[in-house]
């Protein structure tokens, strides 16, 4: 066999008689080859996408050949070793199977296995701590209904996770220390709730095996998961400042630094969408967030080479966010359905309901279960095209206003809503601009239409429905889906 050797091709022949180089060749003969090395999130139980050609990468020798055999497939594949090491090659999939799969990596060295591999669905779950939040909860935080989850999580044995440990960097990185563990009790306490819930309805919806890849940081904002050269563009953002120290910024409020440390060691895996529970951290700043959440989301179809990979984002939830107007959670949320409008093949799951009366003062809305359901019917619909499943939430049409009443129309009410003599949650201004409770009752059952009132505004202007920080919906669909929050001024 012949071995080229890059000491002798430098020297020439010749070289070797000179004892020096005869002692170079020696020691760089006796230099182990470098065995195949994975990345984390390419390993056992990982869940593969179905009916895909999956991505997959690691390091090895530079220029050395690693050949990738698949046991559902008879056909290796083949890909050569840049020259920093790193290979990449993508595999066809069949179609979904609870049926443990391997996936072998020999680089002529050394084998390295992934054993124990599902095919099925995978999605990215990213944001700050209300996807962080794992179903043990945070301190003094509960997950309602988190005991049985946990208890039950055995029966699941297709859901798989992968946990990206919370890391910041203003280089990027190309690993980070994880692996993919199976749904079962000694796992799954650590699990992010929200994306578990969603794992798990999912499964029940299409019947296949479902992996998580959880990446997110508390705190984080839209501009931490987004790369330095278009938070550049950002006249309000000081990257530079923040790298050096002289713009004083808290680690998980700094700008690029979760997409260098812990998305682009991931990105890329691929996946059939992404879930994206985020948003109190920028708060306030309502006006630019659709545009840095579009341009967030159009770098990460990139980075995945595809361009239509749905985005799902769930609505900002309500707390007690200490703004004198107490409306600028109101505003963010309203800027999360606005920003459905610039960004395709996106949805927005609303949560206005999904929240308990004491939780004014806690950030981490404890009814994830409910939460992880309505986001998986809105993905089985929207992504998968399921049939008759119930996700489309009312949605406020138009106004119309005579005096101190008004008849508000509404998208997706073809059944009307909860059969209260009164509904609540309503507020309507004249044109001081001054907002008082209305009495909101539904009184044509055949436009399923609601009429507002108050007998302090004689003339309404505008009606505001859930429109403040915290505000609990209880106005729903015969199917309990919640009526969205709204306003129909732009005071």
């Amino acid at each position: 066999m012949k071995i080229h050797n890059p000491i002798i091709a430098a020297f020439g022949k010749a070289a070797v008689i000179n004892p020096i180089v005869a002692a170079l060749l020696t020691s760089v003969s006796a230099l182990p080859a470098q065995a195949v090395k994975l990345p984390s999130v390419i390993g056992s139980n990982m869940v593969l996408q179905q009916n895909a050609d999956a991505r997959l990468w690691g390091w090895t020798d530079p220029g050395r050949s690693v050949t990738v055999s698949t046991s559902w497939d008879n056909t290796p594949v083949t890909a050569q070793a840049d020259g920093s090491g790193r290979f990449e090659v993508s595999v066809k999939t069949p179609g979904a199977t609870f049926a443990p799969q391997s996936v072998t990596f020999d680089d002529g060295v050394e084998k390295a296995t992934a054993d124990n591999v599902l095919i099925g669905e995978v999605w990215f779950c990213s944001g700050q701590s209300n996807m962080e939040m794992p179903l043990r909860g945070f301190d003094t935080q509960p997950v309602a209904g988190a005991a049985q989850a946990i208890a039950y999580s055995g029966k699941y044995p297709g859901i798989r996770v992968i946990t990206i440990p919370k890391a910041h960097s203003y280089e990027p990185q190309a690993d980070i220390p994880a692996e993919w563990k199976e749904s079962k009790p000694a796992n799954a306490a650590e699990f992010s709730a929200m994306a578990y819930f969603f794992a798990r309805s999912l499964t029940d919806i299409l019947n296949v095996p479902v992996g998580i890849i959880s990446c997110a940081y508390g705190g984080s904002k839209v501009e931490s998961w987004i790369p330095k050269e278009i938070i550049a563009t950002y006249p309000e953002f000081d990257l530079e400042g923040e790298r050096t120290g002289k713009r004083k910024v808290d680690d998980w409020h700094r700008a690029n630094v979760c997409y260098n440390a812990m998305l682009l060691p991931v990105a890329g895996y691929t996946v059939r969408g992404f879930l994206w529970n985020q948003g109190e951290s920028n708060v306030g700043a309502h006006e630019q967030y659709p545009q840095h959440q579009a341009d967030m989301v159009s770098h990460w179809r990139r980075l995945w080479k595809d361009e239509t990979l749905p985005f799902y984002s769930v609505e900002l939830p309500a707390w007690n966010y200490s703004d004198p107007e107490g409306v600028s959670a109101a505003l963010f949320r309203e800027a999360q359905q606005r920003s459905v409008s610039v960004l395709p093949h996106s949805a927005v799951i609303c949560t206005s309901d999904l929240i308990n009366d004491d939780e004014v003062n806690d950030i981490h809305a404890s009814r994830k279960q409910e939460l992880g359901e309505r986001t998986a019917f809105t993905v089985g619909a929207m992504t998968y095209g399921v049939e008759g499943l119930p996700y489309k939430c009312p949605t406020f049409k138009e106004m119309k206003a005579q005096g101190n009443k008004a008849e508000l129309f509404f998208n997706e009410a073809w059944s009307g809503f909860t059969p209260n003599e009164e509904l609540v949650g309503f507020e309507v201004a004249g044109a001081d601009r001054k907002f008082y409770p209305a009495r909101a009752t539904q009184e044509d059952w055949t436009t399923h239409t609601i009429t507002v009132t108050s007998d302090k505004v004689p003339e309404i202007k505008a009606v505001r429905y859930c429109f403040k920080n915290f505000a609990r919906g209880q106005v729903h669909n015969l199917l309990g889906l919640p009526l969205v929050p709204f306003r129909t001024d732009s005071w």
